[in-house]
């Protein structure tokens, strides 16, 4: 199996079960070996009290692409901690992507920048993540042979 086919067979089985970020609408729009990309047009429901998408749907939409670039290796991967850096309101109607790039993978623990950009190219925020490998798979490698 190749990285690529490992990285897309790890994110359709991480997609399945993640109700969170399909509730949210959040679409996948491509995964690769240490990096993921997920977009979430903002919507009403998004918006706060000042009529802006709220901070953490913004944070939840980098966190999904953290955590789908950090298990790309079909390797059981969670948060250790997270950084946001809010830098430009998202707003209604607004087509948000969230680009996750590995930056240093080192025996269980991994480092993740993740920029969330506007429609336009205006960064909205920048998340740093820090993951650590767990026991376990997405799926089995021997099966999905």
């Amino acid at each position: 199996m190749t990285p690529q086919e490992r990285a897309e067979r790890s994110a359709k089985a991480m997609w399945a079960e993640d109700h969170a970020s399909q509730w949210a609408g959040m679409s996948v729009v491509s995964v690769a070996e240490g990096r993921a990309v997920l977009e979430l047009t903002v919507a009403r429901h998004h918006c706060n009290g000042h009529g802006i998408c709220h901070g953490g749907v913004i944070f939840m939409l980098a966190d999904s692409a953290f955590a789908f670039a950090c298990n790309s290796r079909n390797q059981a991967t969670v948060a250790q901690h997270n950084l946001i850096s809010f830098l430009s309101p998202g707003r209604l109607g607004d087509r948000l992507t969230a680009t996750a790039e590995e930056i240093s993978l080192t025996g269980r623990s991994g480092m993740y920048d993740v920029k969330v950009t506007s429609q336009t190219g205006q960064v909205i925020a920048e998340f740093r993540g820090m993951s650590r490998a767990i026991k376990g798979q997405l799926f089995d490698e021997d099966a999905a042979s």
